[in-house]
């Protein structure tokens, strides 16, 4: 767009959807001078250009879901010695009174001192709280590190959860967790005949178009930290009998590790899906991959709000928020948020502060 004060800011030859759309609101708000005009637009580049014109712009609020909205599902709740050692006995108790949502997380403590803590899962559809079933302690030769951790091992490994949301800050182990029950899922236990792995492609840094190579090559470089996370899993089975490698996992068609615009229009049954960076999608491409999901198939999507790339969503109005949100109370849902980073301590601190 050619800016050109001495007529109300645009060269009559340009032709772009954007100088079209600010070339009405100015013809609107020259001609009606009392009347506000206000353009709204979900295109922060565009909001600028409008800014800069001296047009009031504004974001498109109606679909955002704000990070203080979606409260977490994870509850501590506080027993007699009592009633835990008869949770821990009998594996279930009735759902305490109060509102509760199917798969809500709870961390059952002794209200005596010193007292020991269980952890468990609202189940609405059978009315009880359930322990967390066994073989939540290692998976695919990784281990949970903390409570939240631990809840998200559950909701990944349990086959009756369609739909699975992790959210955390960078290092808090989303990732990691939803590939190790990935692989534990599709190549020991053969539940799905195929994992597949997708992120979306938005550059931080140089644009696929500049890299050297072939499609697959350009892709690299956004599918690094999922090759990363791989071999750190798969460096776990070393010591066993024919451990796998990533290239015999995809050659046999074990594992297959795609960008999204491949996954797009296409259905998917009998596999385990995992979108990474989730957070980087609008609720239409959400929507879009989420309703190609085919039968027996299991899709996680991970994401941290508070880090995204693509200029066209935000904190608020991104895809992965969108979704939490409408599969609230929904049986087939489950999810999860991880709060403390594993990384390292500095990982940790730069997330928080930086």
């Amino acid at each position: 767009m050619i800016l050109d004060p001495e007529s109300n800011g645009f060269d009559g030859g340009s032709r772009s959807v954007d100088d079209a759309l600010l070339r009405i609101s100015k013809s609107l708000q020259a001609g009606e001078p009392d009347v506000p005009v206000i353009l709204v637009t979900k295109d922060t580049n565009l909001r600028i250009k409008a800014d800069a014109l001296d047009l009031t712009a504004e974001d498109f609020e109606a679909d955002q879901v704000r990070l203080s909205e979606m409260s977490t599902r994870q509850r501590e709740m506080k027993f007699d010695t009592a009633a835990i050692e008869e949770f821990v006995r009998v594996g279930t108790m009735p759902v305490p009174p109060g509102e509760f949502e199917p798969n809500t997380y709870l961390n059952l403590l002794d209200n005596q001192e010193g007292g020991r803590s269980i952890l468990a899962r609202v189940n609405l559809r059978d009315g009880v709280v359930q322990k967390l079933k066994p073989g939540r302690d290692e998976v695919f030769g990784l281990k949970p590190h903390n409570r939240e951790q631990y809840f998200a091992l559950d909701a990944l490994m349990d086959d009756e959860i369609k739909l699975v949301t992790l959210m955390g800050k960078a290092g808090s182990g989303k990732t990691l967790l939803a590939l190790a029950a990935g692989l534990h899922k599709t190549r020991n236990e053969g539940i799905y005949l195929k994992m597949l792995v997708s992120r979306p492609i938005f550059p931080l840094g140089r644009d696929v178009g500049y890299l050297p190579g072939r499609l697959e090559e350009k892709l690299d470089p956004w599918m690094q930290p999922i090759y990363d996370n791989l071999e750190f899993l798969l460096e776990s089975q070393q010591g066993k009998k024919h451990p796998p490698s990533i290239d015999k996992l995809m050659s046999t068609g074990i594992l297959g590790i795609e960008p999204l615009t491949y996954i797009r229009g296409r259905s998917m049954p009998n596999q385990f899906i995992l979108v990474d960076e989730a957070q980087n999608l609008t609720p239409l491409e959400v929507k879009t991959i989420v309703s190609r999901v085919g039968e027996g198939t299991k899709i996680v999507l991970t994401g941290d709000p508070t880090q995204i790339d693509n200029p066209y969503v935000d904190a608020a109005s991104n895809g992965f928020n969108h979704l939490v949100q409408r599969f609230r109370g929904v049986p087939l849902a489950a999810h999860v948020e991880l709060f403390k980073g594993e990384r390292s301590a500095l990982a940790e601190l730069a997330s928080d502060i930086l």
